[in-house]
């Protein structure tokens, strides 16, 4: 492809380069540079592209992209953002994919993965669609799963999955848009047919810095979207909606709401409601237990109604899903009296969530595992802290993923939160020696949740990731306890 072509709609300041120069790759990433592509240099956190402007020269790089004038008598283009530019010259590098494929994206703080799991599931069983899928989890091409280190992938290796997308037939793409993917470009250029909010609870601080800089960033989604449907519950939906420069569509588990879920029961084999829409009702039941559950129902109801799919539809689709991994996930323990609970919850919000819902359906002790990942966030670990030693009747603080940080100094800020008058407490800094206490302590009609890790099957310890499946180690236990 011509690098005239390339540049369709970046916006660029200045050329110094043949426009008819051939370009036969695409890369930010100097190590991937071969002989006749153009680099986008991308001013990062941790690294500048731009001082491996001279790599990519020497491994045969034809043109340079960058913000920054570079040195030297070179081929370069010089552009108003590194990461719009990235964005834009990956879409018509690939031929603009997106545009072939109906496209949702769903943002918040909680519930994107299960709502894009579960929306994925009601869209190929009401629509007959062959859906593409990023998100936290994995991303997947129909039933083909892709893994991923990142909820939303870099703006040129995004746009290469929606050409595989294409190329693979999807109908229709669901992502999961994060707050990073928004404020660095991830998706520029990408304009959705439907976008939802979930909720916005405390995270990402550590980048955001303030909570209304983080809503911001997530309205951000709201601008570049045909139809919105949005959490009319949540606190920061007023700010949302103020930026939202579509038709909206309202969700509420309250009074209000253009789409509300009335007669709420919460068992422990799953949540039933009422959807009521514009004078239209329907019995909705989806087998995964939790409050959170019937606000994700609602988001992917919401989604589906916009997509002109009768609720109807979307309902009895709705009751014949299967349970997402690390949500709300039952382990089996037979011959136990306990239950087991695996769920990804790692924020604050996350946690008082899926422990208030177990609470509520637990008959015995409500006995807590959990940690706060490294590397993040440092905020949230003494709200973690309190919040799980108030609402579970005992809490067992260990390591989740503390990455490049001691462990130890990431369990001290978690225990400072917890105050004299909280329900008990230990920290076992090894986290298969924590679940192992858990189950050992556990009695009739108890039951454990293991929280933060959910689908992950590892654990990130000074910067190495070790295998540490939750299912697995309940397993290994149980084996051990029956020998």
């Amino acid at each position: 492809m011509k690098l005239k072509a390339l540049l369709s709609d970046v916006c660029v300041r200045e050329v110094h380069a043949d426009p008819e120069t051939e370009i036969r790759s695409v890369a930010c990433d100097s190590r991937k540079v071969s002989e006749g592509a153009l680099f986008v240099a991308v001013e990062g956190f941790s690294s500048d592209g731009n001082r491996f402007i001279p790599m990519a020269l020497e491994k045969g790089a034809a043109v340079v992209v960058t913000a920054k004038r570079p040195e030297g008598d070179i081929p370069y283009v010089l552009v108003e953002s590194d990461r719009m530019a990235l964005a834009k010259l990956g879409i018509n590098w690939y031929g603009h994919p997106a545009e072939s494929m109906t496209m949702i994206g769903i943002t918040g703080t909680n519930g994107k993965t299960s709502s894009t799991l579960l929306l994925k599931q009601v869209l190929e069983k009401t629509r007959g669609w062959k859906v593409g899928l990023i998100g936290t989890m994995a991303n997947m091409i129909g039933g083909e799963v892709i893994p991923t280190d990142r909820t939303t992938p870099e703006s040129l290796e995004l746009q290469g999955l929606f050409a595989r997308m294409r190329d693979a037939g999807c109908d229709c793409c669901v992502m999961e848009v994060s707050s990073h993917a928004l404020a660095l470009d991830r998706v520029g250029g990408v304009r959705f047919d439907v976008a939802a909010m979930t909720n916005l609870t405390e995270d990402h601080l550590d980048f955001h810095k303030t909570m209304e800089s983080y809503c911001d960033t997530k309205a951000l989604l709201f601008s570049r979207c045909g139809k919105a449907v949005l959490n009319e519950d949540d606190g920061w939906y007023g700010r949302i909606r103020e930026k939202a420069t579509c038709p909206v569509l309202t969700v509420s588990a309250r009074q209000g709401g253009d789409l509300q879920a009335k007669d709420v029961v919460l068992r422990g084999d799953g949540v039933r409601f009422t959807a009521c829409c514009r004078g239209e009702e329907e019995k909705v039941y989806l087998p995964i237990p939790g409050k959170f559950t019937v606000y994700n129902a609602l988001t992917v109801l919401g989604i589906c109604l916009s997509l002109g799919i009768s609720l109807g539809e979307s309902a009895r689709a709705l009751g014949t899903v299967s349970g997402v991994r690390g949500r709300v996930e039952v382990v089996p323990t037979p011959g136990k009296p306990y239950t087991v609970v695996i769920d990804y919850a790692h924020t604050p919000d996350g946690l008082e969530n899926v422990l208030s819902s177990m609470k509520e359906l637990c008959r015995g002790r409500l006995i807590a595992v959990f940690g706060c990942g490294g590397d993040r966030d440092p905020i949230k670990r003494p709200i973690m802290g309190k919040i799980a030693t108030e609402i579970a009747d005992y809490c067992i603080v260990t390591s989740d993923n503390p990455r490049t940080e001691d462990p130890a100094a990431i369990l001290s800020d978690i225990v400072a939160g917890i105050d004299g008058e909280c329900n008990g407490y230990e920290v076992v800094e090894n986290r298969r020696e924590a679940i192992r206490r858990a189950m050992e302590m556990a009695g009739e009609e108890d039951l454990i949740v293991l929280a933060g890790k959910g689908h992950e099957t590892y654990q990130e310890i000074h910067g190495v990731k070790y295998p540490l499946d939750e299912r697995e180690v309940v397993a290994e236990i149980l084996a051990g306890t029956r020998e």
